[in-house]
């Protein structure tokens, strides 16, 4: 399990930026201990050798409990994850239900919906993992998740405050560094592109590093707050204000992915952070993990 770890070297950094998203800001100045990460996000055949081995199952494949969901439709509690739909044509980007749906019988092993498989995705990040599918695997790998300093120290590959995990320009005409939404969002995509691809299509950062920018959004061990200028206390610092009827702890994903367009989310950046609810995998977030000097 620890074969593609790549070390880390202790470092202050500098995280976060202010020159994009607001809950991004301030920048920070932090002291990150020596660690070892992953150089590409877990894969299909990686998570499948863990669940061959444990009988895991995963939350998008346990069925629901009506309790918990009192006011949600019958088929809405069947096992199932959100997964991403091309529209036909352009939308208004300020409703994502137009291209998020709730897909009964989505799970990592069938990322598009019950008659999708992995066969030819073995080496794709795993997807439609929650949070406590991403720690069990760590767990049973004998590593852990990444902290947000950590896996934000790694993307920037010792680019001070870069823009990109390759530097401070954008990509240009005829480059690959990185996939994210390349054509016309959500619904046509360039050829090439508008889906995962296999870890390590593009180019590594200078730490040796793949994906770091886009391909999917990477679970962090962080509660999640508005702002970096303090770290939320517990998990129900991390609810969601603007839905207190959902009282579902929230964690930091980190990284980007293949949804991301200039146009709607540039967030394909090391400084880019979003909220999570923990109980919910997409067809767009997967996880990578580190192995810390002290074991964990």
């Amino acid at each position: 399990m620890t074969a593609d770890l790549v070390a880390i070297p202790a470092q202050a950094a500098a995280l976060g930026s202010e020159r994009h998203y607001p809950e991004e800001a301030p920048v920070r100045q932090v002291v990150v201990e020596g660690f070892r990460i992953q150089a590409h996000p877990v894969t299909n055949a990686d998570f499948a050798r863990f669940v061959d081995a444990t009988g895991y199952v995963t939350v998008a494949e346990r069925p629901l409990n009506p309790a918990d969901f009192p006011d949600a439709p019958a088929e809405n509690l069947q096992p199932g994850s959100m997964v991403f739909h091309r529209t036909s044509g352009p939308v208004d980007l300020r409703h994502l239900s137009q291209w998020w749906t709730w897909t009964p019988g989505a799970s990592w092993r069938r990322p598009v919906g019950p008659l999708s498989s992995i066969s030819q995705r073995a080496e794709h990040p795993v997807v439609h993992v929650a949070y406590e599918d991403a720690e069990a695997y760590a767990a049973w790998a004998g590593l852990a998740l990444p902290t947000e300093a950590e896996w934000e120290t790694a993307a920037r590959g010792g680019l001070d405050q870069a823009t990109y995990t390759w530097g401070d320009e954008p990509e240009q005409p005829g480059q690959r560094r990185a996939n994210y939404w390349h054509g016309e969002f959500p619904w046509r995509p360039d050829p090439g592109y508008g889906r995962t691809s296999p870890v390590g299509s593009y180019p590594p950062n200078s730490y040796g590093l793949f994906d770091m920018a886009g391909n999917v959004w990477e679970w962090t061990a962080d509660w999640y707050g508005d702002t970096r200028a303090g770290d939320p206390c517990c998990e129900a610092g991390s609810y969601d204000p603007a839905q207190p009827q959902f009282a579902v702890p929230r964690k930091v994903i980190k990284g980007g992915s293949f949804l991301c367009a200039d146009t709607y989310c540039l967030r394909y950046r090391p400084a880019a952070r979003r909220p999570q609810m923990i109980d919910t995998g997409m067809s767009h977030i997967g996880f990578r993990c580190v192995l810390r000097s002290s074991g964990g």
